[in-house]
C-alpha cells in the first residue's frame, strides 16, 4: 500500500514568515511543496475578542508519515502561539504527482540540532 499523501493547512502572518518555515520544510524533507497565498482575511475569535487580520495561507503537500515531525517543526518556528495546522487527506490525485510527493518527503526525519 503506498504512502498517504496528505494537504496541509497552515495561516501565517506575511509572505516573508510563510517564506521561511516553507523552505526549512521543503530542506528537511518534511515536505515536498508549499503553496503560498497571500490576501487572506481570517476572522476568528481569540483570548475573548473578535479579531479580523490579514494573512497568508500556506498550502503544504507532504505524507502522512512525515506528519507529526511536521507538525512539530512548524510549531517549533512559527510566531502564533497556537498556529493552524491542519492535515488534510488526499483522497486521490494524478498518480505522477503523488508519487513526486511521496518521493520528496522522508518520514524519518531528525530535527535539526
Amino acid at each position: 500500500m503506498a504512502v498517504k499523501v496528505q494537504v496541509v493547512v497552515c495561516t501565517f502572518p506575511d509572505t516573508e514568515t510563510a517564506a521561511r518555515i516553507g523552505s526549512a520544510l521543503v530542506e528537511e524533507a518534511l515536505a515536498a511543496c508549499i503553496n503560498i497565498i497571500p490576501g487572506v482575511r481570517s476572522i476568528y475569535r481569540w483570548e475573548g475578542r473578535i479579531c479580523d487580520d490579514a494573512e497568508v495561507m500556506g498550502l503544504i503537500k507532504t505524507t502522512e508519515a512525515c506528519f507529526d515531525a511536521l507538525r512539530a517543526r512548524v510549531v517549533e518556528l512559527h510566531p502564533y502561539d497556537c498556529p493552524e495546522v491542519v492535515a488534510l487527506p488526499v483522497a486521490d490525485g494524478h498518480p505522477a504527482y503523488l508519487d513526486w510527493v511521496r518521493h520528496g518527503t522522508t518520514p524519518n526525519h531528525q530535527p535539526k540540532p
